[in-house]
């Protein structure tokens, strides 16, 4: 290029730039104008922006922190709950199926009666037992304190013979280097000394409650220590501790939510290779072993405010959770193959969103969960402004290995109140009925669709709600979506 070629280049970029300099200045008030009541400084801008950033990775510690403290003490109300605290390492056996009447959210299933236990392996491994099981679907989702799954035992995973099962902290990363006695098997290691276990066992009806109840008695979780006490004597008395610290109180401190988080990150500390966010979050005194204290006044402001914002994040992003793979179909959202083990493949955002509705999620190979927010024109699901039709063609029922329901909730992901007390519908419901051609049709509605079709009706509420189809065990056909969900067709009120 010549010479007055790259002179008239350089002047036609400064004129540029004084014109939109010129043009920036004319938009911005004066520096008078610009100064804000009560300024924000950089530090606690910054706090700001890192907390919610890393909200969503640090919120199941917080979580589970909370649903430990209400699922091992007494100190709550149980009229809204089936599942009565017991210490750590005993179960909690849920007598009935779920209603309405729960209110602690998680979208609970209307299918099984839940088991319910918090573990402490911190001193020594506890080893789960179960009878023979026969035909029946029963499985036990174990977690660690992250939320992600570890280890199955149930009828897909280990059997449905009588078996016992050692679960282990791996403090140091070498396995397990104990001894265990005859016949126990020992299980994946668990990432955190505490430990979530939902056990799910199906039930066929109210007149098969007995039958689940007798099995339920036979469900036992015994420490190493004291293994040859209870072969010897199955009565004996087993350690009942309720030692468990309570989350700290938003209502008495604005950075209750960050104290509890990194009271829980100490007591389980996070993935060594999660090193580089934990570094992040050390800038701010968050993480194992951290204290707030220390932090300046402008960065707790900060972080006050994203435990707000982040918690606010979370609720609104459940509608709308986006992942890296296709995972909804016919407006029904089936989750990314990650889905029960998100923070292991570095999903914590996915992670956060599903801990903040679900409390933990079932692997796709266990039970796939498709959840309807949208009907087949793309509109979230709202009774009050539509009637809905769920129809399966003759032959598409979902592929399944043991069952599959169709189970609605409203917004807070707790069962819908109805006067039939029907919460769901699946291949194993009495007395539904079938269209000509051999096809099953669904109504999810307000009010009755009419008695010659009340057998196929969900009750909705008056408003929005959420539809979960769930296939327990299912087939491939289902795991490789080649299988999904139909869409909802819209009948307008």
């Amino acid at each position: 290029m010549k010479p007055i070629k790259l002179f008239t280049v350089a002047v036609m970029a400064l004129v540029l730039l004084a014109q939109g300099a010129l043009a920036e200045s004319q938009q911005q008030p004066s520096a008078e104008q610009q100064k804000p009541e009560n300024p924000i400084s950089w530090r606690e801008q910054y706090a700001y922006s890192l907390g919610m950033a890393t909200y969503p990775y640090a919120y199941p510690y917080l979580y589970m922190s909370q649903l430990r403290w209400m699922w091992t003490t007494l100190d709550r109300d149980l009229s809204n709950t089936p599942y009565i605290p017991v210490p750590v390492n005993h179960f909690s056996h849920g007598d009935k199926l779920t209603t309405a009447e729960y209110r602690d959210g998680g979208s609970p299933n209307n299918d099984t009666l839940y088991s319910i236990t918090w573990l402490n392996l911190s001193e020594q491994p506890i080893i789960l037992s179960h009878p023979e099981m026969g035909e029946r679907y029963f499985t036990f989702e174990i977690a660690g304190y992250d939320v992600d799954n570890f280890a199955y035992v149930g009828q897909r995973t280990t059997g449905s013979a009588a078996g016992d099962f050692a679960i282990y902290y791996d403090k140091d990363g070498k396995g397990f280097d104990g001894e265990l006695p005859d016949g126990v098997k020992v299980l994946p290691p668990s990432p955190s000394p505490w430990v979530l276990i939902l056990g799910r066992t199906l039930v066929d009806g109210t007149e098969d409650l007995p039958n689940v109840a007798a099995l339920q008695k036979q469900y036992r979780l015994t420490p190493l220590s004291y293994w040859d006490k209870v072969k010897n004597n199955p009565n004996v008395k087993l350690p009942a501790s309720r030692d468990v610290w309570a989350p700290y109180s938003p209502k008495k401190d604005s950075l209750a939510s960050w104290r509890t988080i990194n009271r829980a990150m100490t007591e389980n500390p996070p993935a060594a290779k999660e090193k580089a966010i934990l570094d992040l979050l050390a800038e701010l005194h968050i993480g194992p072993g951290k204290n707030l204290d220390n932090l300046d006044e402008d960065a707790k402001k900060g972080l006050a405010r994203a435990a707000k914002d982040g918690h606010r994040m979370l609720v609104k992003a459940r509608n709308n959770i986006i992942s890296d793979e296709q995972t909804t179909f016919n407006g029904w959202d089936a989750g990314p193959s990650h889905k029960g083990r998100s923070g292991q493949v570095g999903k914590y955002l996915y992670r956060g969103i599903i801990n903040s509705k679900g409390i933990i999620s079932n692997d796709h190979e266990e039970a796939k969960y498709y959840s309807g927010f949208k009907d087949s024109q793309g509109n979230f699901l709202d009774a009050s402004k539509a009637d809905y039709e769920l129809t399966f063609a003759k032959g598409e029922e979902p592929p399944v290995e043991s069952f599959w329901s169709v189970t609605l909730y409203d917004e807070t992901s707790n069962l819908v109140d109805n006067p039939l007390d029907r919460y769901s519908l699946g291949d194993r419901s009495k007395d539904l009925k079938r269209n000509k051609d051999g096809s099953l049709t669904f109504y999810f509605q307000s009010m009755s669709p009419g008695k010659d079709k009340e057998s196929n009706w969900l009750p909705t509420p008056d408003g929005r709600f959420i539809a979960i189809t769930r296939v327990y065990r299912p087939k491939a056909a289902a795991l490789d979506n080649s299988w999904v969900p139909p869409a909802l067709k819209v009948k307008k009120k």
